[in-house]
């Protein structure tokens, strides 16, 4: 395989094309436009399709990094960009209004795929609000019946982002 499609996806703000701009050898692709809803109280640009990245593996394969929209009412694009992913980031804000209710959106979206492959989440601002903590993350994910690694990361800081990636690969090579 010369070419693997990974999908990062969670809440606005979270921080997606920030992570995926952490590790594109490219210029990030985004559609980020102005933000004119309840969005721009929390921020002033919000990606309302994609984002794009590139990164090559030492091994010579290509990364393919695509970032969803956070906003539930783009939700149609998810399912375009999860066609032919291999992986699943979820990054959750956890100085959002309601971290684990965000995550659950996702999950419950995405669980027929995570179920079919595999996640890892990525809890992102926890500087900025410590509660929920990361052992609350992770009794949510056991009352989902759900086993996924779960990260405090700062997504400005590449070595974060590329654990996620690694853990992530970790669990693919493991169910294939």
């Amino acid at each position: 395989m010369k070419e693997i499609k990974l999908v990062f996806t969670g809440s606005m703000g979270a921080g997606k094309t920030t992570a995926i701009s952490a590790l594109s050898e490219i210029p990030v692709i985004n559609t980020d436009v102005r933000a004119t809803d309840e969005a721009a109280l929390r921020k002033e640009r919000t990606t309302v399709a994609m984002d794009y990245g590139e990164m090559t593996l030492s091994d010579g394969q290509k990364l393919r990094l695509y970032g969803t929209p956070g906003q539930e009412r783009f939700s149609y694009m998810w399912k375009i960009l999860m066609e032919g992913a291999l992986g699943l980031i979820i990054l959750v804000d956890n100085a959002g209004e309601h971290p684990l209710q965000d995550l659950d959106l996702y999950l419950t979206h995405f669980r027929q795929y995570i179920d079919s492959t595999s996640a890892v989440i990525g809890v992102t601002r926890m500087d900025m609000a410590e509660q929920p903590g990361l052992d609350e993350y992770y009794d949510y994910l056991a009352q989902k019946e759900l086993q996924l690694p779960i990260f405090s990361v700062d997504v400005r800081d590449r070595d974060n982002v590329v654990m996620m990636l690694e853990a992530l690969v970790a669990m693919l090579e493991f169910a294939y």
